[in-house]
This record gives structure tokens, sequence and C-alpha cells, in this order.
């Protein structure tokens, strides 16, 4: 029989991350279960991978590969990442010393900000910002430096005399995202030779996150950092088999780095989560065998990105550029004043569709009148949602 807890004999805890509570996407979602809601918040899809993915991954565990793998990965998957990224984007990473299977990538974020971020480091933080990058800023010690993209009706854009103005002695890392989550933009070759001149010269280190790679629309070509020799020198470049095929829930991802830079994120590595899902990884490195499901991506979800915007054209909501990932951000002022937070609450409470207030993508909760959908949704769902959100 358990003993009844005692709280007041439990030690007091100082938070190593004060300002952190729960998640906009848990009380989103939660709010959608509760009101019965077409739920476009959290970027996840509602439909199924590939049964021919799930397949591999059972031969993988019949076939016996269910102990640990190396610390550093499964060897057939650091090599198919490796040959992928050399035949996408012409950079040869070494799949023995230069690429990192991860627990998702999450924690390839994490990992690469506490391998090189000590205290009193400043990192430069582009804002709108995907959520866990200040919580890992604030673990490492550092200290961040944000700086808010521009907005305007022809979408979000970089301000890159801004950065550059942000950049100090005490620099160690900017962080980088694209394509962009939440606003859907993508870095073009413009962007990334400002970056180049940026740091160009300096000691300062690079953390990429391309975890929306594949998604990448109207033809333009993915912006990797990997394609440019200067910037990928200095990069930790993280991406998503989650994203990539449709397996969220099942955590894995990479980060391709310089081997110097790789063999500091492995000593902190090994001691974050030593290793991976191992059948996952075999029955991954075996579908990557064909290229296709990766290449057709971008077709697959422009449809969808069309299908929504379609819907929603003629709607009260003004459509922002949706160039990459498979969120769409939107305009509302046609409809409320409200704050984006009472706004999203309103629109999953009313209409019964929810979606993300792109307020809570800044440290300070900036407001731009703006919201979030994600369209990586079955078609029935969204054409459910976009009869609720034409209604308004």
């Amino acid at each position: 029989m358990n003993s009844p807890s005692l709280p007041h004999l439990t030690p007091t805890l100082t938070s190593r991350l004060p300002l952190v509570g729960t998640t906009v996407f848990t009380r989103m979602s939660s709010l959608a279960a509760r009101h019965g809601a077409v739920n476009l918040g959290q970027g996840f899809p509602d439909f199924d991978c590939d049964p021919a993915l799930v397949d591999l991954v059972g031969g993988a565990m019949r076939a016996g590969h269910n102990q640990y793998p190396m610390m550093t990965g499964a060897a057939p998957l650091r090599e198919a990442i490796a040959a992928k990224i050399a035949s996408l984007y012409g950079h040869g990473y070494d799949a023995g010393t230069e690429i990192t299977v991860t627990a998702g990538a999450t924690q390839a974020l994490t990992t690469a900000i506490l391998c090189c971020v000590h205290p009193g480091d400043e990192v430069i933080v582009i804002e709108p910002a995907y959520d866990s990058y200040l919580p890992a800023i604030a673990l490492a010690g550092g200290v961040p430096v944000l700086v808010s993209m521009e907005v305007t009706e022809s979408g979000y854009s970089v301000p890159w005399d801004k950065l550059a103005a942000a950049v100090s002695p005490k620099t160690r890392l900017i962080i980088i995202n694209t394509p962009h989550n939440p606003t859907g933009t993508i870095l073009r070759p413009a962007d990334v030779a400002a970056l180049a001149d940026i740091v160009r010269g300096t000691q300062i280190l690079i953390l990429s996150d391309e975890v929306y790679e594949h998604m990448v629309y109207d033809g333009v070509p993915h912006a990797s950092l990997s394609r440019n020799p200067e910037l990928a020198a200095r990069s930790f470049i993280v991406s998503s088999f989650g994203k990539t095929y449709h397996v969220t829930g099942w955590k894995v991802g990479y980060v391709a780095a310089p081997a110097a830079l790789t063999a500091e994120f492995r000593k902190v590595h090994q001691y974050n989560v030593f290793t991976v899902n191992t059948p996952m990884q075999h029955g991954i490195a075996g579908y990557m065998a064909d290229p296709q499901p990766y290449l057709d991506l971008p077709a697959f979800y422009q449809r969808k990105r069309d299908l929504f915007r379609d819907g929603l054209a003629g709607s009260r909501f003004t459509l922002l550029p949706a160039d990459g990932t498979y969120f769409q951000c939107v305009r509302y002022d046609a409809i409320s004043h409200d704050t984006e937070a009472r706004f999203a609450e309103w629109l999953t409470a009313e209409i019964k569709v929810a979606a993300i207030p792109v307020s809570a993508f800044y440290a300070q909760g900036q407001e731009s009148g703006i919201v979030r959908f994600c369209f990586a949704k079955k078609d029935e769902t969204l054409r459910l949602a976009l009869e609720r959100l034409r209604s308004i």
C-alpha cells in the first residue's frame, strides 16, 4: 500500500525554466477536443504513413534489430542520410563522423545548443520562433538576442540589417529556420548570401532547423545551408523523418555537421538520450532506398495548400504567402480586433476550428493580428474546416 504524499516534506525546487508553462499547442488541442473542433492547430497529420514503411519496421523487429544500435545511429540510416544530402544539395557529409541520428528534431536542436553555448554566450533568435529554442538556450545559460521578422501585406521576411546589428563579440550562435514555422516563409539565395556576409570572418556557429525541407512549393528548391560550403562549415543542420514520412510520433531525426562540431554534439547526445529506437532506424533506412516519397512530398502538400487557400479565397480572412511547411498564416482584422489568443479561443469554441496564435511564438507575445492553421490533414478534414471558416 502506497504511503500518502506529504507535500510539506518536499524540498523547495528552484526552477531552471521559471517562465515555461503548458504550451499553446497543448492548450489549444485540449480546447479543440472539449468543443469538438476541427484541430488545425498543432502540426501533425491526421492520416497514416505509407504501409510499406510500417512493414519495413516490422521486418526489422522480426530480423532481430531490437537492441541498442550505435550511439551515433544505425549505420545504414546514417549512410542513407549522407547519400540523400549529397544527391539533393551537393554536400558530402561523412556518414561515420558527420551524421548523427537523434530522438526527433527537438532533441537535436536542444543538444546542438547545449554542446556549443556556454553561460553568457549570446544566441540570435529570429522571431516568431519555434518554442523549444528559448528554453534550450536558458538551460545552457545562454542569452537570447531576439530579432523580429518584418511582416507586411507581402508576408514575413528577415531584416538582415537588424540581424547584423544584433551581432556582438559575445555572439556564439545564430538559429535559422527554413522553411519557417510558424510563418510558412522560406529563405532564398539572397537571404543565404546575406547570412554568409554576416558570419564571414567570425567564430559564430549556425543552427539550421530544416525539418520542413521537403515542403517547399511552386518549384522553388529548398535553400539548405548544406548547399553553401562556407555556411555548412559552421552549421548544425537538423531535419526530421517525422515530418517527411508522416510519422511524428516516431521521433526520429538527424543532425549533419562538420566532424569537429559533430564530436562535441555527440558528447552531449550520448548522455542525453544515448541512442534512438533501433527498428525504426532500420525501417526508415530501407524506405529511403526509394527517394520518390520525399521527392513527391512538395506536390503532395502543395495540393493541400492550394485546396485550403482556394477554400479561403473570398472569405473574411486575408491569406499570407505560404511558400513552405504545412502551415498557412492568415490575418483576421476584417473579423475581429481581439488579441490573437482570444481570437483563436473564440474560433475554436464558437466556429469549431482550432488555430494557433502567432503571438505564442514571440517571447513577449507580440501581436500582429495573425493566426496559423495546419493543412497537413485529410481532404475531408480540410473541407469541413473550410465550410466552418467561410461561415464567418
